[in-house]
């Protein structure tokens, strides 16, 4: 089992530490594994992305130009990367930055309501955690306990008092997503 997957949003919608995040859940999980963040002047308000691949084997190549999986949470990031998802793959994306909806009919398209769920939590930094959320029940290439390891490897000591809250994020975002038709 390989999944390929691009993560892209604005930067500060936490896309970087929610592709870091999935990345060390499928080390805890003993999987081959690649990150490979691009950012720059965008990391603060223009459009920040990761690819993030997992994989049962050895991963030849972190490079790629079409993905298993895309989450895209503004529009630009879903105009750039809704064509590169291979048919038959998945496309999610947060429902308040998408002005208009993806259209492909040879992919799963979902529509996940984060930020609305992160607001109704008071807490505007889970968004990317029911966002990973979402993910994982589409598409379970990681367990919530590897997630959860991985949470006490990414996150600074002084921060393990959220994991709880992150986990109940992710769980949010489990039971949220939609299909979008």
């Amino acid at each position: 089992m390989k999944k390929e997957i691009i993560i892209s949003g604005f930067g500060g919608q936490g896309v970087l530490s929610m592709g870091k995040i999935l990345a060390y859940s499928g080390l805890m999980e003993g999987k081959e594994v690649t990150w490979m963040p691009a950012y720059g002047p965008e990391q603060r308000g223009g459009t920040a992305n990761v690819t993030v691949i997992i994989s049962d084997d050895r991963i030849s190549s972190p490079i790629l130009s079409h993905y298993d999986v895309a989450i895209v949470l503004n529009q630009p990031s879903l105009d750039k990367f809704a064509p590169k998802v291979k048919p038959g793959g998945i496309l999610i994306y947060d429902g308040y930055g998408i002005m208009t909806p993806p259209t492909r009919k040879d992919i799963t398209i979902y529509r996940i309501d984060a930020m609305d769920k992160a607001a109704e939590m008071h807490n505007a930094k889970v968004f990317n955690m029911i966002v990973l959320g979402g993910l994982l029940k589409v598409c379970p290439i990681v367990s919530t306990d590897g997630l959860h390891k991985a949470l006490y490897k990414t996150l600074p000591e002084r921060h393990h008092s959220l994991i709880p809250l992150n986990m109940q994020a992710v769980e949010e975002g489990m039971k949220i997503i939609k299909e979008y038709s």
